[in-house]
């Protein structure tokens, strides 16, 4: 049971509103762990883009450094343990760090134990990496409700001193207003604080004034006079936020949510480079720590507990078992490699068809490391980029990014010519007998390649990666293109009496010599469909392997639907006509990853 110990600013001013102290806290996160994109990024493909989180942690420490301000930063666990030295290097320009938990997580989704284990990682790799007492906790995905209000219970019994994880609602604590003020909350594990981010009273409801989004969508004017409606209001210090992404207006535009998500997120980007100088001129900042050292601070309590005793073991303990995970870990990897090198590979080439991808291709350079990494094991993998007269910096990048990679091969058609003219000329031009070719888009996940080619066995010419088979999945794709593409299976698979759930998809591993023999005449996306098509003709085996297809994160996709299908029509009248002229056989066969032998 909660229990709320009132705890009001005392009586002795600060000083005028503009210069009391006011607390400023920075949620530490990169733009593509924002939490409107979780349907689309799961937080196992944060490793592959492209980070721009120190550029924009760097410009916010020069603007708190000239205004002498400090703050209080949220940081993952997760980001810790990839960016120590700029977690660091916070700590060391005298700010506070503080924890948002180990990952992106809804905490309240999640079991109990499983939030145990990830308010307890992420305090003690934060207090490993910057040498602080973590004393502080934000969640990382949403505000506390009332609902969740339980969730304060296990924060204290991590260990925290105070959470920063409520903006009130009216409608959910109307009844409870004295949730809008700085507080100390007695839980079963002790007291802990509760500061939550700043609203105004208005007729309806509680408006956030803190910042964040807030700040970006709105007039200045207008945000500025509430909050200084809000400061004449309160005796409590103004408690603003922003997230650091919110200053980059150059970061990668990803493509995949809807257009309400895509305006909320991108408009006025950049705009906290202006007016965060403009608040920091205005009031004076500081972290919460710092604040809790101020006459008449409501965050007083938390200089109580400091470096206690007991709080001092707690963190060495927790300390001593992440860094043995740390060297569990390493030793781990290091046998991985060693046996890396006493196996038999084989060379398989991976031909990847560009066309105008400049956005894409960060991103899908660092999917590349973690999938050769993947394959490296069992087979050597070669890559062939194959730009397909692309009109941006497609080519130039690729050249960049793979000029001393021996491993890499760019080619170059001088006009477009379509995709699968890419993936040909990808083939032609690999050395190898097994090839494969995927999407520069990763609509598929490439790491599926590990278990794609060991179904390429004798007497196989095709594994086809099939997100329509019954073990398959297709996600946050619209409803209709699924409908269509579902409906054009259905007539090839009529046609040919050949059940194959999927025609059209370019991830797929070939024996090289099967396709190069095939008189093949389309270019563009129908090619893939009359490749396949082609193999089931000419008796040829091909086995299916379920598999998930997603949204493309970065650009706009280069097949105009109606016109392909209408063309997928046209290509299905010339193989009925040459089947009718007795030109091919459907007696061949096709396998499921699940019918293979054991």
């Amino acid at each position: 049971m909660l229990q709320v110990v009132n705890n009001p600013m005392t009586n002795q001013s600060l000083g005028h509103a503009d210069q009391t102290q006011h607390v400023l806290t920075v949620n530490v996160e990169d733009y593509f762990q924002v939490g409107v994109f979780r349907k689309f990024i799961s937080m196992d493909k944060w490793t592959r883009f492209d980070s721009r989180l120190e550029a924009n942690l760097n410009q916010v420490l020069e603007m708190l450094e000239q205004h002498q301000s400090t703050a209080t930063f949220f940081v993952l666990g997760w980001t810790a343990e990839r960016h120590p030295e700029l977690i660091r290097r916070i700590a060391d320009a005298g700010h506070e760090v503080a924890s948002r938990g180990h990952l992106h997580h809804r905490l309240d989704r999640l079991p109990r134990q499983q939030i145990r284990e990830e308010l307890l990682r992420s305090r003690s790799i934060l207090s490993e990496v910057t040498g602080q007492e973590i004393r502080g906790f934000r969640l990382a995905d949403g505000w506390l409700s009332k609902a969740t209000l339980w969730m304060l219970e296990e924060i204290a019994d991590a260990g925290y001193q105070y959470d920063s994880s409520l903006m009130p609602k009216q409608a959910d604590f109307a009844s409870e207003p004295e949730w809008r003020k700085i507080q100390t909350v007695q839980t079963a594990s002790g007291p802990l604080i509760e500061v939550p981010l700043t609203t105004l009273p208005v007729p309806g409801g509680w408006l956030p004034v803190a910042g964040g989004n807030y700040q970006r969508q709105l007039p200045d004017f207008l945000m500025k006079r509430l909050v200084e409606r809000a400061l004449a209001a309160e005796n409590d210090p103004f408690v603003m936020y922003f997230q650091v992404w919110e200053l980059d207006e150059e970061q990668p535009r990803l493509s995949m949510a809807d257009r309400l998500t895509r305006l909320r997120h991108y408009r006025k980007l950049g705009k906290y480079r202006r007016i965060l100088p403009e608040y920091l001129k205005k009031y004076s900042f500081c972290s919460v720590k710092d604040h809790a050292a101020s006459v008449g601070s409501p965050l007083a309590d938390l200089t109580v507990r400091d470096s206690s005793p007991a709080s001092l073991i707690h963190r060495s303990t927790q300390s001593e078992v992440h860094s043995a995970q740390v060297s569990q870990l390493a030793e781990e990897n290091k046998t991985a490699v060693d046996l890396q090198k006493t196996n038999i590979t084989t060379p398989v080439s991976i031909v990847i068809p560009c066309f105008n991808e400049e956005t894409s291709v960060g991103y899908l350079s660092n999917t590349l490391t973690t999938v050769r990494q993947k394959l490296a094991a069992n087979w050597q993998p070669q890559i062939i980029f194959v730009d397909d007269g692309s009109r941006d910096r497609t080519c130039e990048l690729l050249n960049q990014m793979f000029a001393d990679d021996d491993a890499v091969q760019v080619l170059r058609h001088d006009v477009n010519q379509g995709v699968s003219a890419a993936i040909l000329t990808g083939i032609n031009h690999a050395n190898t007998d097994i090839v494969c070719s995927m999407d520069c888009d990763c609509s598929y996940d490439p790491h599926e390649l590990d278990q794609m080619l060991p179904l390429l066995t004798e007497g196989v010419s095709m594994v086809t990666a099939s997100p329509y088979h019954k073990d398959g999945l297709v996600r946050n794709v619209p409803g209709w293109r699924l409908f269509l593409s579902r409906g054009l299976s259905a007539i090839y698979v009529r046609l040919l009496k050949q059940n194959l759930a999927t025609w059209t998809s370019c991830f797929r591993v070939y024996r090289r010599q099967h396709i190069v023999e095939l008189p093949l005449k389309e270019k563009g996306f129908l090619g893939t469909a009359e490749l396949a098509a082609s193999l089931v003709m000419n008796k040829r085996k091909i086995v299916e392997y379920p598999t998930t297809l997603e949204v493309r994160l970065f650009g706009l996709s280069k097949m105009k639907t109606i016109r392909v299908i209408c063309q997928h029509l046209g290509l299905l009248y010339r193989i009925a006509t040459r089947r009718m002229k007795g030109q091919g056989s459907s007696n061949s066969t096709s396998q499921t990853q699940h019918d293979l032998p054991t």
